[in-house]
């Protein structure tokens, strides 16, 4: 079974870092669909604290969400990503998946020495759709 396979059949939880507000935006679209196809979504958005997207109470940080982190989902610019990296590994998180477009090599050796997976320019959705729903 290939590692995004198996990510993604396995762990349930996602935080979305960058969820959106506006519906059209990427994160907002991939976090619809996640929701949809039974994952447990936490938006994390420091500018829409206090109000929820799609039904969903928004965080302003990832050490902000009590419950386990499976995915910490990220919409962020790289040079963002190795602060992200670091708050993903003290919540223990067991992925760090970065979308389209987003890299970081300090993040990617970071969570890889304390055994968290890593995944970068690849599109949880579309991953989804490509492994699930296509078959």
């Amino acid at each position: 079974m290939s590692q995004i396979k198996e990510i993604l059949s396995k762990y349930k939880n996602i935080a979305i870092l960058g969820a959106s507000k506006d519906l059209s935006k990427a994160s907002s679209v991939v976090m619809k669909f996640m929701k949809e196809y039974g994952y447990k979504v936490y938006p994390v958005n420091p500018a829409a604290v206090g109000q929820k997207i799609f039904n969903e109470q928004v965080f302003a940080k990832l050490t902000d969400i009590k419950e386990k982190v499976d995915i910490v989902d990220v919409f962020r610019p790289s040079e963002e990503v190795e602060e992200i990296a670091k708050d993903a590994i003290k919540i223990g998180a067991n992925v760090l998946w970065l979308q389209l477009g987003i890299t970081n090599k300090n993040a990617e050796k970071l969570v890889l020495e304390n055994g968290i997976s890593y995944i970068e320019n690849k599109c949880t959705k579309i991953e989804y759709e490509k492994l699930f729903l296509n078959e």
